[in-house]
């Protein structure tokens, strides 16, 4: 594994960080991810739509643009964001992508492509995250990748003018089936981001920076950080999940959800911290080989 120590805490004391050799997907993937992703694969129509986004080479547009209107981040561009990429990738066994940094104040990032995927986090990101909480973000990426989300990611994003090239080449019938792929594109997309998340944190290798994560995602300021406290924001999660008492509210949160590509902040923490204390999590580490 390249530069295999990451630097922790104020001290900046070096740490060794611990690889998994012949890890799979379904190894460390979510349940949700992986029952959203089969009930893609039933929806009539969807087998034909990412067909037509391969036949059409939606991807290869995407890269063009993408390399046209970002700065790609190597060994000598931002080489500590490039360190992140090399340690995710060594540590669960994916081949190096490119990852690029964007020109936006929206906190975000993303993985495109299917043969050659990419990766690309915004400046916005960047600002609102710390060093390890990037390397979380990175992680997060390339778990995407490991899990081959990538390709169903870039469907989804550019859901409209997918729809549309489909529509074209079925002579209309596309924009009718685009109505019924759509939501559970969405709802896949959010699954699919537990499974990413999970990946992250077996990369970074600490809870406390990927609650750190959440938390500056769901409302973080620089000025707060300082003033940020864990266990309140896992109490606000049990909050949010004492709301599902009647039907009702069951169903204001399937409305405030459906059009999502992300679950709420709150709603990944409160999964990674699930995964973590039913002990697979740990389990999963004991295979694991320090580098």
């Amino acid at each position: 594994m390249n530069d295999p120590n990451l630097n922790s805490g104020p001290a900046k004391k070096q740490r060794k960080l611990r690889t998994y050799p012949g890890l799979g997907p379904r190894d460390f993937m979510h349940p949700w991810d992986i029952k959203a992703t089969a009930a893609l694969h039933r929806v009539p129509g969807f087998d034909r739509l990412i067909a037509k986004v391969m036949e059409y080479g939606l991807e290869r547009i995407l890269y063009l643009e993408n390399i046209a209107d970002n700065v790609r981040v190597t060994e000598k561009m931002f080489p500590r964001l490039y360190r992140y990429l090399k340690w995710s990738c060594a540590i669960l066994g994916v081949e190096e992508p490119e990852l690029y940094v964007s020109l936006d104040p929206a906190p975000n990032a993303y993985t495109y492509g299917h043969t050659r995927p990419f990766i690309v986090l915004t400046s916005g990101l960047i600002d609102v995250l710390g060093e390890q909480e990037q390397f979380y973000a990175v992680a997060h990426e390339v778990g995407h990748i490991k899990c081959e989300h990538s390709l169903y990611t870039t469907v989804a994003r550019n859901i409209a003018a997918v729809i549309e090239i489909f529509s074209q080449a079925t002579l209309g019938l596309g924009s009718l089936l685009g109505k019924g792929i759509e939501l559970p594109l969405y709802d896949w997309m959010r699954k699919s981001e537990l499974s990413a998340d999970r990946a992250a944190l077996m990369c970074v290798q600490d809870k406390d920076v990927a609650l750190r994560t959440f938390m500056k995602l769901a409302g973080g300021a620089q000025k707060l950080y300082a003033e940020m406290d864990q266990d309140e924001f896992l109490r606000q999660i049990r909050a949010y999940e004492e709301a599902d008492e009647s039907t009702l509210n069951k169903v204001y949160k399937f409305l405030i959800t459906a059009m999502r590509t992300h679950p709420f902040p709150i709603l990944r923490a409160k999964h990674l911290d699930e995964w973590i204390t039913s002990g697979d999590y740990d389990k999963l580490a004991r295979t694991a080989s320090s580098e």
